[in-house]
């Protein structure tokens, strides 16, 4: 459910239909989703707006060539894992990509940390925003963890979520008819009151919490959208924006299939090792038995060693 006015709906579908020839290399994955609204938690979306450049962009780039050449497709696999692997990013930043998302404002404010990238955001100066919040599913709200402390632990038993989630939905409504009690507007956008001047806007919208939900346009180029997977589509980001980085992989999939499976291969599924770290590790595979004690390591860097491992 993402939420699209018939208006927005008919906008997208129009858009869909108008078709155009070109002589600059188009991605047929993303060709088949353009404009689509792919829905992300309650009312949120992830749309592919633009796009520039594919695989071949890429190699073409880092060879420094006239088009496309006669190479096999084998090559440019080779080439593209090869640029990973060895951290020569440059060349990926010749393709890039335009994203329309709608996001709650607390997903925001952590996406925007990010920034090398182009954002221009939906402006609640300027326009009034819907009645639109961010309530997380039962199975999403947890205990603060013992062990981190940026993430969440055990999941709440299903009383104490119940209560949260009548909170979180009783506080935000609450605050969204504040909202429109100080602007003067219902959510028609007709005047309460005839007789009284509305607050300003920009002044109206500090009321609001994070849950709520904005919009922006976000551009940037693969190596940055890589820099950002990195990031928030690992096990350990916040899940509310690892949903959006997973939607996000999946389009990364369908526009540069050569660049995603290198960046799986050498990112993703790749780990790190400080030079402490790799000491341990060559001792182990020389069949000592190695104990923390025995290292210059802190306990935490131990036990993410081992987990790295799959040894914790």
């Amino acid at each position: 459910m993402t939420n699209l006015s018939d208006i927005q709906s008919a906008e997208i579908e129009r858009a869909r239909r108008t078709l155009t020839t070109t002589r600059r290399s188009v991605s047929e994955g993303l060709e088949e989703i353009i404009f689509q609204a792919i829905p992300v938690l309650d009312h949120g979306f992830v749309r592919v707006i633009d796009y520039m450049g594919d695989d071949a962009a890429v190699v073409q780039a880092a060879r420094v060539s006239y088009g496309r050449g006669t190479r096999e497709v084998s090559e440019d696999r080779g080439l593209i894992h090869y640029l990973l692997r060895h951290w020569h990013t440059t060349p990926f930043e010749m393709a890039e990509i335009k994203l329309h998302v709608k996001m709650p404002i607390f997903v925001a404010r952590q996406w925007i940390r990010h920034r090398m990238a182009n954002v221009n955001e939906y402006s609640a100066r300027y326009s009034v925003l819907d009645r639109e919040f961010y309530l997380p599913a039962p199975e999403q709200l947890a205990v603060q963890s013992t062990q981190n402390r940026q993430g969440r632990g055990d999941v709440l038993r299903p009383d104490e979520a119940a209560k949260v989630l009548s909170l979180l939905k009783a506080d935000a409504e609450r605050n969204y008819d504040h909202y429109l009690e100080m602007l003067n507007y219902n959510e028609d956008g007709e005047r309460f009151d005839e007789g009284r001047p509305g607050l300003a806007r920009e002044l109206a919208r500090i009321n609001l919490s994070l849950n709520f939900y904005t919009q922006w346009y976000w551009k940037t180029d693969l190596h940055n959208l890589m820099n950002f997977l990195r990031l928030r589509a690992d096990r350990h980001a916040q899940y509310e924006i690892r949903a959006y980085a997973d939607v996000i992989l999946d389009l990364m999939k369908k526009w540069v299939p050569l660049s995603y499976d290198a960046f799986r291969e050498h990112r993703l599924e790749a780990a790190t090792f400080s030079g402490e770290a790799l000491k341990a590790l060559r001792r182990m595979l020389a069949g000592e038995r190695v104990e923390q004690s025995q290292t210059a390591m802190s306990k935490r860097e131990w036990n993410e060693f081992l987990s790295k491992l799959d040894l914790s």
